[in-house]
């Protein structure tokens, strides 16, 4: 009998941290990267959370975040640009916390009012709103675009901190906006379904709060399937200029490996054409 205890007890504890929404990788929300295939381990930070973002209790993207820096490595989602309004409410990762808390992100309010945790708890894992007040000349640059999904429900999970950095005012307005907002247009023409990766390079400064690494450079990358072959591109930008770089996906990739010091770095399956 104690033996049967015991093995129920194991098999109690693997089922939890199956349904555990930021663990060590990403295998419940790997619908988000093409072919199931998230980028190498190069990118990954040296205290990372693998955040499998969850709202309405629905699956929305994937997130590397880093606690320590407390800024996003990448996030990762499929594009379906939408023109419903943008949302205001900001919200953070309970999990960050520890698995006790809800799998879903949340607004501070609700956690302090109804988990009982102070502010001070939530700030050890994670960024939150008061990090980001004052700032001059920098913005809360969304990794995972709001205008890149169609209802407000689907917009609204982007509003976490954990999907945002410090971005420069005018690179985050100016040049990065029309990337966003133009170039994917013209680019996704012809393709039946975007996956898409966009992420941080950590820089070395923070925001006035000390508590918040603000990137050297921001990068997005794109992978898609159209009705005659596989497409793919990428764009880079110093944090600190409205320009943005278009580049091939295989330059964005060996881009990346010179800023991080690193042999390889791969962000996509290998059917994603690099040229």
């Amino acid at each position: 009998m104690l033996w049967l205890l015991l093995l129920l007890q194991v098999w109690a504890s693997c089922l939890w941290l199956g349904h555990s929404e930021v663990g060590t990788s990403f295998d419940s929300c790997l619908e988000f990267f093409y072919q199931n295939t998230p980028p190498n381990s190069a990118l990954k930070p040296e205290d990372p959370a693998w955040i499998c973002q969850v709202y309405d209790n629905q699956y929305c993207f994937a997130t590397l975040y880093d606690k320590s820096r407390r800024i996003p490595m990448y996030s990762a989602y499929k594009y379906e640009p939408g023109e419903s309004p943008k949302p205001q409410i900001w919200m953070v990762e309970p999990q960050l916390m520890g698995s006790t808390y809800p799998k879903e992100m949340n607004t501070e309010s609700t956690l302090i009012d109804e988990y009982h945790v102070n502010i001070e708890e939530i700030k050890r894992s994670q960024a939150v709103l008061e990090d980001y007040k004052g700032l001059k000349g920098l913005t809360r640059g969304h990794l995972n675009p709001v205008g890149h999904h169609p209802t407000y429900r689907k917009k609204l999970p982007t509003n976490t901190l954990t999907n945002i950095v410090p971005q420069d005012e005018k690179l985050n307005n100016g040049a990065w906006t029309k990337y966003e907002q133009g170039t994917m247009i013209k680019k996704t023409k012809g393709c039946n379904s975007t996956y898409v990766i966009v992420g941080a390079v950590p820089g070395n400064s923070k925001i006035p709060s000390g508590r918040v690494n603000i990137p050297s450079h921001i990068w997005s990358s794109a992978c898609c399937e159209t009705g005659t072959g596989m497409r793919a591109w990428a764009v880079i930008a110093e944090n600190n200029k409205n320009k943005v770089d278009l580049l091939t996906l295989g330059e964005l990739e060996a881009k990346l490996a010179s800023l991080y010091g690193l042999e390889e770095v791969s962000l996509f399956h290998s059917d994603c054409p690099r040229k």
